[in-house]
C-alpha cells in the first residue's frame, strides 16, 4: 500500500465562482435534485458559513435540523479524527465494534417511557422509518399503516407513500405501495381540531381499512416539512388510546425532532405516552449520516436474524460522532438553551404582529420555531409573502427555510451552540426580512 501523504482534493473544488459551479451542475446532475441556494459553500463553523466567494452567511437552517450541535464541532471533529485512526469500515453485520452497542444503550436509557427498550442503527431518516414499519408489520402480522395528512416521512418508495403531501414528493412517482392510508392531522390555525383528526380514523375504519389489519399509526409529535405543527396532547392520548383499543403499535418519529431541538432529548418526553417505536435521525451525529429505531423490546426482537441491517448501518465514523454529539448536548446544557433561545425568537416575531399583519401565527417548542403567513384580508395562506422574507433575508446574509403544505411557513432550525452575537445579528436580519417583504 503506498504511504504517499501528497494526496489532495480536485484542486478546482474551491476555485471557480458561483456561476460557473451553477452551470456545471446543470449540466451534470438531474433537475429532481433541488438546489436551494445558487452559491457553493467552501467553509462553515457553528452557525456561520462562508461561499467560495468569501461571502458569509447565518445559517438558521442546520443542513434542514442535522446541525443542532452546529458545524464542525471541536468534540465531534476530534471523535472522528479519532476513530479514523482505528478503522472506517467493517460492516456491523460481519465485523461488530463495541462503540455500536455502547450508542445503543446510551439511546434506550434516554428514550421516553418505562419499558425495557432495544435500539438499531440505520445510515438515513427513511431507511429507519422503513425498517420501523418493517418490525411493526413482523410483530404484529399485518399490513396496514396509517399516517397523516402533511406528514413527511422520506423519499424512498414506501416512505413516499406515508408522506402526506403531493408536491414536489409525489408527483409522477406513483403508483404507491398498498395498505398506507392518511387521517387528519390537527391544525388550529386551519380549523381542523384534534376531535376532528381523531373522527377521522374512526371514518378510515368504517370505509377504507379494518383496524384489525393495521400494524401501525406513525406520526412527527412535531410535524416538519408539514408545517411545524406540533401535536397537541389530547391527540397524542387518543392516538394511544385507538391504538391499544384494535391492538395497533404507535411509531412516533423524532427524526427532525430529535436531540435537543425542542426543549427536550426528544419531543415525545413531553407526551404521558408511552411509543411502541421511535425513528430519530438528523442531529444525532452531527453531520454524519446516522439513523435508527428504538423501541419495546418484544417488539424490536420480531423480525428474524438477519431482517434487519445494511451495509452501511451505523458507521462507526457516524457512531464516535454520535457518542460526542450526546456529550455535547449534556455538557452544554443544549435541551436548556434550546428553549432559551426559541424564546427570545418567539418574542421578536410576536413583537412585530402589529406591524406586519401577514404574521398569522408563532408557534413552536423549544428551538423548533415557526411563523406562519396569510393574507390578512382572506386569510388565504400567503406562499409569495414567504418567498419574499426568504429571499430578502437571504440578501442580508441569512439563510432559513420554508416549509408547510401550501408553502407559507418560515421554520427556523439555527444550531443550538449558537453564540448570543451571532443569533441576535440574525434576529435584527430576519426583522427587517419581514419588514421589508
Amino acid at each position: 500500500m503506498s504511504n504517499s501523504t501528497d494526496f489532495k482534493l480536485d484542486s478546482g473544488f474551491f476555485k471557480g465562482s458561483n456561476a460557473e459551479w451553477v452551470a456545471r451542475k446543470d449540466a451534470i446532475t438531474p433537475r429532481g435534485v433541488a438546489v436551494g441556494q445558487s452559491f457553493y459553500a467552501d467553509k462553515a463553523l457553528n452557525a456561520e458559513l462562508w461561499d467560495i466567494e468569501g461571502r458569509r452567511y447565518i445559517d438558521f437552517g442546520s443542513g434542514i435540523a442535522v446541525l443542532n450541535t452546529g458545524h464542525r464541532h471541536p468534540k465531534i471533529v476530534a471523535a472522528i479524527k479519532e476513530q479514523l485512526d482505528h478503522f472506517t469500515h467493517t460492516a456491523y453485520q460481519v465485523v461488530p465494534y463495541a462503540s455500536y452497542v455502547s450508542l445503543a444503550e446510551k439511546i434506550a436509557q434516554r428514550a421516553p417511557g418505562k419499558s425495557t427498550k432495544k435500539v438499531t442503527f440505520f445510515t438515513t431518516g427513511a431507511e429507519a422509518v422503513e425498517n420501523a414499519v418493517k418490525i411493526a408489520r413482523s410483530y404484529t402480522g399485518r399490513p396496514g399503516v396509517i399516517a397523516f395528512n402533511g406528514a413527511f416521512h422520506g423519499r424512498t418508495f414506501f416512505s413516499m407513500a406515508l408522506t402526506g403531501k403531493v408536491m414536489p414528493y409525489k408527483r409522477g412517482f406513483g403508483p404507491f405501495p398498498g395498505d398506507v392510508y392518511h387521517a387528519v392531522f390537527p391544525n388550529p390555525l386551519h380549523g381542523v381540531t384534534t376531535e376532528d383528526a381523531l373522527a377521522s380514523l374512526a371514518q378510515l375504519f368504517k370505509n377504507d381499512i379494518d383496524p384489525a389489519r393495521v400494524a401501525a399509526f406513525i406520526f412527527e409529535p412535531v410535524q416538519g416539512e408539514g408545517g411545524f405543527n406540533p401535536a397537541p396532547a389530547d391527540f397524542v392520548e387518543g392516538l394511544r388510546k385507538i391504538a391499544d383499543e384494535h391492538g395497533i403499535l404507535l411509531i412516533v418519529d423524532e427524526i427532525q425532532t430529535g436531540f435537543a431541538r425542542t426543549g427536550k432529548l426528544f419531543a415525545s418526553q413531553a407526551y404521558n405516552v408511552e411509543f411502541d417505536l421511535m425513528t430519530f435521525a438528523k442531529s444525532l451525529a452531527g453531520g454524519m449520516p446516522l439513523s435508527g429505531v428504538c423501541g419495546r423490546a418484544d417488539v424490536m426482537d420480531a423480525p428474524q436474524p438477519g431482517g434487519l441491517g445494511g451495509t452501511y448501518a451505523g458507521n462507526p465514523l457516524a457512531v464516535a460522532a454520535a457518542h460526542a454529539v450526546l456529550d455535547i448536548i449534556d455538557t452544554e446544557k443544549l435541551e436548556e438553551r434550546a428553549v432559551v433561545l426559541g424564546d427570545r425568537l418567539k418574542a421578536r416575531l410576536n413583537g412585530l404582529k402589529t406591524k406586519v399583519p401577514t404574521i398569522a401565527d408563532v408557534r413552536g417548542p423549544g428551538s423548533m420555531v415557526a411563523v406562519e403567513f396569510l393574507d390578512p384580508k382572506t386569510h388565504a395562506p400567503d406562499a409569495d409573502f414567504t418567498k419574499r422574507v426568504q429571499a430578502e433575508a437571504l440578501a442580508r446574509g441569512l439563510m432559513v427555510l420554508v416549509c408547510g403544505v401550501y408553502g407559507n411557513v418560515v421554520r427556523f432550525l439555527h444550531p443550538l451552540t449558537i453564540e448570543d452575537t451571532v443569533f441576535n445579528e440574525g434576529l435584527d436580519i430576519l426583522e427587517a426580512a419581514i419588514l421589508a417583504a
